[in-house]
């Protein structure tokens, strides 16, 4: 571990693996550990897991980290989980349902008719979240139409994080970033909103009780011996995902935007209250009481170019992929990619177009269509800070993420941009952001812009040069989105109404 001998451990419970780093408080050192669990189909659109699977990986994570510290003093234990999961439990807690996760979309039906009823408007400016089959309220909705005798059973209701702290505390709490990504929390009143709890047929009773996300609480004396650590060691409760990412990459001045881009991407900003947009498209979380995170989550990223490298009988690993676009001139010869291949949070112009290659000729080489798949991405990416920056002012991006580690992808982004931007090579930005937390919880900072630069002083990144005649190519590019979305969406509904080939689901 390197000579700091005490280390605070962030614990990042995601959607397919569990994360947990121990970061030296100097930031000389990390020390990590991956389990990995199943995510499970077991009919179209539905995505679980096994709450008791995914909590023994959890365990055996913080247990290898713990004892690759070779002895170091954990001074707390910080968590994050993936949000808008959904667990219900009967009165032994004992869980009665699987993980419902972010990614199942059974309740897309409610979703719709709430959208449809226009009752959507008036949830997203109360609850912060957008209606969208991801959320709690959509899932419960869902339960209560199609599994009314399981609901009767229930005797709690929790997210993925809540029965995390449960297991290693003895403690059924919630904490306010992930209570305000339910869609049924009054982000305004800080508390569940009776309206919203009375639409989803369930009451206060059998939800927890929201704490802060800097509560602390203590390690129980059987989770202790479990993971290695004495009875009592400090478990900051601690925040979702989402908002831990933009603390993790110093992404937390009011003025500048976290994008973070992998297999799939998100761009979010820090507000100091609860801020919602007129399209319903944006999610806002807490990460402390008085700091917010606003911005959308988008399941194209890099995941549209293995996508595209795939369907054209090529299985080279992204770097190959990206070495044929880096020989095509910028605007791939006028071929324009859509990405939308996966249903997103926050659709541009708040619409789910369908994805298409458009200005397809015989010309085009494979390397044409990841180039343009590429620069879909970015303008993408773009567009929803163009969408983020008309509710907050954004002045510049930090750039975080496994695709940034390719120089297109750090050129055309930086270009489509076209705004002062850095990139970090920070590899646990969500874990970095969780232990950032916890140290600023258990009192050893006061700050958390100097918290997260004392875990990782190299977290302000390097500044990306912008190529002016790329961001003036681009800027060409992008005056001509809007119409081919509107093309693209057109012909989406056209395919729906003469052929039953339905575009990507939307919410």
């Amino acid at each position: 571990m390197g000579p700091e001998r005490r280390v605070i451990v962030g614990v990042d419970v995601g959607t397919t693996a569990v994360r947990a780093v121990a970061f030296a408080l100097d930031g000389t050192a990390r020390h990590v550990a991956t389990r990995e669990y199943p995510l499970r189909e077991p009919m179209p659109g539905w995505q679980v897991q096994e709450p008791d699977v995914l909590m023994a990986a959890t365990v055996a994570a913080m247990s290898a980290c713990v004892a690759g510290t070779a002895g170091a003093d954990v001074v707390a234990l910080a968590l994050s989980s993936a949000r808008y999961g959904l667990i219900g439990l009967d009165a032994a807690m004992t869980p009665v349902t699987p993980l419902l996760t972010r990614r199942d979309a059974r309740s897309s039906e409610a979703a719709r008719e709430l959208r449809l009823s226009g009752q959507s408007r008036e949830l997203h400016r109360l609850t912060g979240t957008p209606v969208h089959p991801m959320n709690p309220l959509c899932k419960l909705l869902w339960f209560a139409r199609h599994e009314p005798y399981l609901c009767t059973a229930t005797r709690w209701w929790i997210g993925l994080k809540d029965y995390v702290v449960h297991r290693l505390t003895g403690m059924l709490v919630t904490e306010l970033s992930s209570a305000s990504g339910t869609g049924m929390f009054d982000v305004h009143r800080r508390l569940w909103s009776p309206a919203v709890l009375d639409l989803a047929g369930v009451s206060e009773s059998q939800l927890p009780p929201v704490l802060p996300t800097t509560a602390v609480l203590r390690l129980s004396p059987t989770a202790g011996r479990a993971v290695g650590l004495p009875s009592g060691t400090p478990v900051v409760v601690g925040a979702g995902d989402g908002p831990l990412r933009s603390l993790g990459a110093a992404a937390i001045d009011p003025t500048v935007g976290g994008l973070t881009l992998g297999a799939t991407g998100a761009l979010r900003t820090v507000v100091e209250a609860p801020l919602t947009d007129p399209a319903e498209t944006f999610s806002c979380g807490a990460l402390t009481d008085d700091a917010w995170v606003v911005g959308g989550a988008l399941s194209n990223g890099g995941n549209v170019v293995r996508w595209t490298g795939r369907v054209l009988g090529d299985d080279s690993a992204a770097p190959a992929l990206l070495d044929l676009a880096e020989r095509i001139a910028p605007g791939s010869d006028g071929l324009v990619m859509l990405p939308y291949l996966w249903a997103d949070e926050a659709p541009p112009q708040g619409c789910a177009p369908p994805g298409a290659f458009l200005g397809l000729r015989s010309e085009h080489s494979r390397g044409h269509l990841v180039r343009a798949a590429v620069e879909g991405v970015c303008l993408q990416l773009a567009g929803v800070r163009d969408r983020l920056a008309e509710l907050t002012p954004i002045d510049s991006v930090r750039l975080t993420g496994g695709a940034f580690g390719s120089p297109l992808w750090r050129e055309v982004m930086a270009a489509v941009l076209d705004c002062p931007v850095r990139v970090t090579g920070v590899a646990d930005h969500v874990t970095l952001g969780a232990a950032t937390l916890g140290l600023f919880a258990i009192g050893h900072t006061a700050d958390l812009q100097e918290a997260v630069t004392q875990l990782d002083p190299g977290v302000a990144g390097e500044p990306v040069a912008v190529d002016p005649a790329l961001a003036a190519a681009y800027r060409g590019l992008r005056t001509r989105l809007p119409a081919l979305l509107t093309v693209a969406g057109r012909l989406g509904e056209i395919l729906d109404a003469t052929t039953g080939v339905s575009a990507p689901a939307r919410p």
